[in-house]
């Protein structure tokens, strides 16, 4: 696989969360496309695999809804829903393995995974400059004006596992047998 985007740090920092996580929640609702701030759920309807970097300073939501529930011209594509990054690392790091962590729990459909980014709700001169240096590349416009990003499979990184908390701190007992 050609890879034409930075390398993926070796030890993912987002750990796997749920659609109704408060810690998360709370980031969400700093996100300007967030729809009622202050809701348990901030995740759209359908398949969704939602990840909480390990300090809790950022969030990553990718949805999957099913083609026939889709309003856009990318029906079948996962959806980045929702990235926020107030840490201090690269926003371009973390998307990469955002979509490393999403690959490794799905085979990535045809269109790939595609974002939206709203030019008038970000600070950026550059909308969706984190998304170019992650590798996605513009590929149109919604009828509502968003700006749509896309990273086709053959463009992704290859799958990592997300950031586990839980240690083993013994081998399993082997109960006087020889492995």
């Amino acid at each position: 696989m050609q890879q034409i985007f930075p390398t993926a740090p070796p030890l993912p920092r987002w750990e796997v969360s749920h659609r109704a996580d408060p810690i998360a929640a709370k980031i969400a609702d700093r996100h300007y496309n967030r729809q009622r701030i202050g809701a348990r759920q901030f995740v759209p309807p359908g398949r969704c695999i939602v990840l909480r970097l390990f300090n809790c300073q950022a969030l990553w939501v990718t949805s999957w809804p099913l083609p026939e529930f889709t309003k856009h011209a990318w029906a079948g594509a996962w959806v980045n829903s929702c990235f926020r990054n107030e840490s201090s690392m690269l926003s371009s790091e973390l998307i990469i393995e955002a979509v490393a962590i999403t690959r490794g729990y799905w085979n990535p459909p045809p269109l790939g995974i595609i974002t939206f980014v709203d030019s008038t709700k970000v600070k950026s001169s550059n909308p969706g400059y984190c998304y170019k240096k992650a590798g996605f590349r513009k590929c149109g416009k919604t009828k509502g004006g968003l700006i749509a990003f896309q990273m086709l499979p053959e463009e992704m990184p290859d799958e990592v596992a997300p950031f586990c908390r839980q240690l083993q701190l013994f081998d399993a007992p082997t109960h006087g047998n020889t492995p």
